[in-house]
């Protein structure tokens, strides 16, 4: 049988974190193991009725059958445009500085493939949602790692990149609230990560799909708040966690039009755009969806946020009790790796939680777990979690 040889980027690529999470639960479902993942960031709730009616609507349309837009529909594009003057003071044009993603996953590697040469440094923070790292090894980019500490509140430190380094970066990915640590950056921060760049002329991508997920008042910035953000970067969101809308596949990208122009082009030669009927479905969330809906979403989740806190406090595990997004990012038990820890979770309570060091060499000593559950499975995933410790 003839052996190909795949490329050297992709030789340099892990497999993919959840891919080979679900290989695991799979092998322990076969076993007869009753499993409760809290691996996975995937809502559990369903998309609102009056999204789900308008997809149904937009999809019997026969116009809507033929190739979309590349960038975006010029209807979802006006739609982000408003959500965001509404949500975040912010002003875009909807034809140059908005452009329609398949999920912020795509955005990374679009925007790595935009404007990294071989050889160019990405600044990543450590840990970090994987896509950053993969996107710029594909562009035969370096990834160079920005530790995120809890001594410095999971903030990069940008005053300690070494200064060769700086001077062969093009891209700084950034994400907060924060994917896998759960923690949020305040107007300071990115002030700071804007002088930073303009002086060192690097494209800032802050990835803000949590926007929409937060706690006990708190509300999530968006980086281009900042005065001369715009000038520096863009942001992507998705609505993939406010309207429970993951298997959509509807994002977007939006600020600095000469990068989201250069996204634009990427995406014109990779893909063929979103389908219509999504974006209109996707119109509808963003425009007809009440506040009180994501409130009472946002309600159910801080409940389950309380339940574990309480829970692995109880046993002695210390985590941060979340203001943003639908995790919980936990200190390991003394005596235990990441992937010791998580695999006795699997094997002693049949419980999925995900090794912090899969997010980066950072992440060791953490894991994370996920709210995405119903009520009632992670009720049991506590008491399970809490029986296996105290054996």
């Amino acid at each position: 049988m003839t052996k190909y040889i795949r490329s050297g980027r992709l030789q340099q690529i892990p497999p993919y974190l959840f891919a080979e999470i679900n290989k695991k639960i799979d092998k322990a479902k076969k076993s007869g193991v009753d499993v409760i993942s809290l691996a996975i960031g995937d809502p559990d709730m369903p998309t609102p009725k009056h999204i789900i009616a308008e997809l149904g609507k937009a999809a019997n349309d026969p116009k809507n059958h033929q190739y979309p837009d590349y960038e975006g529909l010029y209807s979802f594009r006006e739609a982000v445009a408003t959500w965001y003057r509404r949500r975040h003071n912010v002003a875009l044009d909807p034809v140059s500085e908005v452009l329609a993603l398949i999920g912020s996953k795509e955005g990374s590697l679009h925007l790595s493939l935009a404007f990294v040469n071989p050889g160019d440094y990405a600044l990543v923070p450590n840990p970090c949602y994987t896509p950053y790292r993969t996107g710029t090894i594909l562009a035969n980019g370096v990834v160079h790692d920005l530790p995120l500490l809890d001594a410095n509140n999971f903030l990069p430190q940008l005053d300690k990149i070494p200064r060769d380094v700086v001077k062969k970066t093009k891209v700084l990915y950034l994400s907060y609230p924060n994917n896998p640590t759960t923690a949020v950056a305040d107007l300071n921060f990115y002030k700071e990560v804007v002088d930073f760049a303009r002086d060192h002329n690097i494209v800032v991508c802050s990835d803000n799909p949590y926007s929409e997920i937060a706690f006990d008042g708190y509300k999530p910035l968006s980086f281009l708040e900042v005065p001369g953000a715009r000038e520096v970067g863009v942001e992507f969101n998705s609505l993939s966690k406010p309207y429970n809308m993951t298997g959509w596949r509807i994002g977007m990208a939006v600020g600095n039009p000469e990068i989201v122009s250069a996204m634009a082009t990427v995406k014109n030669n990779v893909d063929s755009g979103v389908f219509n009927a999504v974006q209109y479905a996707a119109i509808t969330a963003l425009l007809k969806t009440p506040d009180s809906e994501i409130n009472a979403l946002n309600g159910i989740y801080q409940k389950r946020r309380d339940l574990v806190h309480e829970t692995l406090a109880s046993v002695g595990i210390t985590a941060r009790k979340p203001k943003a997004t639908f995790y919980m990012w936990c200190h390991v038990p003394e005596g235990h790796t990441s992937a010791s820890f998580a695999t006795l979770m699997l094997e002693k309570a049949g419980v999925v939680v995900t090794p912090g060091a899969a997010y980066g060499s950072y992440g060791e000593g953490y894991f994370r777990i996920s709210l995405t559950v119903p009520d009632a499975r992670l009720a049991e995933a506590m008491d399970r979690i809490r029986k296996a410790i105290k054996k």
